[in-house]
């Protein structure tokens, strides 16, 4: 089977009526997470992975990338109604969404958000599956020396957009380095102790003598 029949095989799964229903409660519980300040994409899945645990693969994969699109847009509610970003890619929305809203034009901020973050997100995906090959295959290339290089260069970057003094643009990006892996580290531990949870408030409720239901 070739590339683009896998692909319509693939889009004739992700199309059934069932797979459709699971990205459209995804999308809606993703957004409703989202929109938590300080709560990103990979802590949204965290939080939700024990509402997939009784999915199949593919029903759960489906509603994995809608939680992921949802909390992706949820954050630019925050954003734009309270200038406060959850996370690094919702400040651009912050700076203009914002003053929007000052403005008394929340809704086409919120809409032109929707809009975009659909159209990029579809633009993206499609690039994704195109050039996913030539992608992995540039990647396996790389070694130390051009992973030492591509961190020059987004550290020199960063410098020079951010300000006029090197050393606090340096230290900015550290910071922000620092609290991405900090979100990271927290979206792991949440994901691993989900089951124990689930486990202590089920020996809670049948020593009390209630019934418990895990997820």
């Amino acid at each position: 089977m070739g590339t683009f029949e896998a692909l319509m095989a693939g889009f004739a799964v992700a199309l059934t009526p069932i797979n459709l229903m699971w990205g459209l409660i995804g999308v809606t519980l993703g957004t409703a997470i989202g929109v938590l300040p300080g709560v990103g994409p990979a802590l949204t899945i965290a939080l939700l992975l024990p509402a997939t645990a009784s999915l199949d693969p593919t029903g759960a994969l489906i509603m994995f990338a809608g939680i992921y699109y949802g909390a992706m847009f949820g954050g630019s509610t925050t954003s734009i109604l309270l200038n406060t970003p959850g996370e690094s890619a919702t400040i651009m929305t912050a700076m203009e969404g914002n003053m929007m809203a000052k403005r008394g034009r929340a809704g086409p901020a919120l809409a032109t958000a929707a809009i975009g973050s659909f159209v990029a997100g579809t633009i993206a995906t499609i690039l994704l599956t195109v050039m996913a090959p030539l992608v992995v295959q540039v990647a396996l290339k790389f070694g130390p020396a051009e992973y030492f290089a591509v961190m020059v260069l987004a550290f020199t970057t960063v410098s020079a957009v951010l300000g006029a003094s090197a050393q606090e643009s340096r230290a900015q990006a550290i910071e922000q380095a620092q609290a991405r892996r900090q979100q990271q580290v927290a979206a792991a531990n949440a994901a691993a102790r989900a089951p124990l949870d689930n486990f202590r408030r089920a020996m809670s409720a049948c020593m009390s003598g209630r019934g418990y239901r895990v997820g």
